[in-house]
């Protein structure tokens, strides 16, 4: 079996994962609150020859944690997240997670996202406030007050390390394990008047495209040298017939 030609194929569908992941960064490299993919690879060893093959895994996308550059905007309707800590929104898919902290208050006073979706409180609660007391001052812990009066707090929450995450809307994710309320606010909690940009470091990821170029010349020079080879195969056993 030919297995070089295998081995050359799965080699190029790990480097169109790639592609894919850095596609998606660079587009939302301007993208607040963005998490920007990434891939791990396995190697995968077939044993069913005499000789054991190496293959490379399609590979696994996951979503890097890592905190994005906060800027300051004065807007009281902003908040960053600092620490370990979300901000709980309602989507069409379920409660999510995210760090874009930029918000508005409707018409009836409810809390929401740019894109309209509902703002959580610790207990999962939607949250409304006066429209005509104007905007909240919001403290670390997510309390926000008008005229002097508490009127609820932004929840917080924490997302396992070992959970797996999935997109959904605000830049936002959906781990597969609970999330849970933040209540020490030594580490973690809000600042008011900020915004935190993506984490997509645009160098990074053009150093990224550099080298998948170079693995996809190697690949390519790779599955070339096999289809020499195995004309130069088909041509001495034909002579020799």
């Amino acid at each position: 079996m030919q297995s070089n030609f295998y081995v050359g194929m799965s080699g190029q569908i790990a480097i169109e994962k790639r592609l894919q992941t850095i596609a998606s960064n660079v587009a939302n490299m301007n993208t607040a609150g963005y998490r920007a993919d990434g891939v791990s690879f396995d190697t995968v060893l077939s044993n069913t020859g005499e000789t054991p093959v190496a293959f490379s895994s399609e590979g696994t996308t996951f979503i890097s944690r890592r905190s994005g550059e906060m800027t300051k905007t004065d807007n009281p309707l902003d908040v960053a997240t600092q620490g370990d800590s979300w901000i709980a929104i309602q989507t069409p898919k379920g409660v999510a997670y995210t760090h874009d902290g930029r918000m508005k208050i409707g018409p009836g006073g409810e809390l929401t996202t740019l894109t309209n979706l509902p703002i959580l409180d610790a207990g999962g609660s939607a949250m409304l406030l006066d429209p005509s007391a104007g905007a909240p001052v919001i403290a670390q812990d997510g309390m926000m007050t008008q005229g002097g009066r508490q009127v609820g707090a932004i929840g917080l929450f924490s997302i396992d390390p070992t959970a797996n995450l999935t997109r959904a809307a605000n830049s936002g994710v959906i781990p597969d394990k609970a999330a849970t309320p933040i209540l020490d606010f030594t580490d973690a909690g809000m600042a008011q008047g900020f915004v935190e940009g993506s984490n997509v470091n645009p160098i990074l990821e053009l150093s990224k495209l550099i080298e998948i170029q170079h693995n996809l010349d190697s690949v390519s020079n790779a599955n070339q040298a096999g289809d020499t080879s195995l004309q130069d195969a088909i041509k001495t056993l034909g002579q020799t017939s």
